[in-house]
């Protein structure tokens, strides 16, 4: 069983997030056509592709510089709400991770301080139908997995964020063009929900790669 990542592994796990929402631009178009302006995917390329440059560009002290180099790199070129999201997303464990190495309770910390501090600037809350509802549930689950290993972490956390995707699908909007959608808005899955599990997932299968 891998207990942990080092820096170098740490960088090609997010280089491999950012090549996931690279590779998926296509589909997150599609999705946010439905309920949105249709501009997530290019958005979300754009702020990526900056933050897979920073990455592999770094040269990290700790395993939070490079998740700080990431988001960073997000939030200055992916505009829109979108991209401080998901700047948060990774620059907000950068504090949480001072040391050499991201293990289970590194990885469970990353999304407890992300989903903490995206709640607190956007506002939004579970069941608003934003990527909220991938992320609380995500990290819930990786708490309790801690103790099994990164891996079990990795997989319970993309296992939590896929759950809470699927039950935006039924959710009315209370955030941006969707909102205005109303009953509308349900039957589709929140873009920002579905980048999330994307992430998640790319997260988790470079874990198990490792394993």
């Amino acid at each position: 069983m891998m207990m942990e990542l080092s820096i170098d592994q740490t960088r090609a796990m997010l280089v491999a997030m950012c090549d996931a929402i690279i590779d998926n631009v296509d589909l997150l178009t599609k999705a946010d056509q439905a309920i949105g302006d249709g501009d997530h995917g290019v958005g979300m390329r754009r702020g990526f592709k900056a933050a897979k440059q920073a990455v592999e560009a770094a040269e990290p002290g700790s395993v939070g510089d490079l998740f700080k180099a990431g988001g960073s790199a997000i939030i200055a070129t992916s505009g829109g709400a979108s991209g401080v999201i998901f700047g948060l997303f990774l620059r907000a464990p950068a504090k949480q991770l001072p040391g050499q190495t991201l293990d289970a309770a590194g990885y469970a910390s990353w999304l407890a301080a992300a989903a903490t501090q995206i709640q607190a600037r956007g506002n939004a809350k579970p069941g608003d139908k934003t990527m909220v509802d991938a992320l609380v549930p995500a990290a819930e689950a990786a708490q309790p997995a801690v103790g099994a290993g990164l891996l079990a972490v990795a997989q319970a956390s993309a296992a939590g964020a896929h759950k809470g995707k699927d039950d935006t699908v039924e959710m009315i909007a209370s955030f941006g063009k969707a909102k205005a959608l109303g009953e509308r808005a349900k039957g589709h899955p929140d873009p920002g929900a579905l980048s999330t599990t994307i992430l998640l997932d790319a997260a988790r299968d470079y874990v198990k790669g490792q394993s």
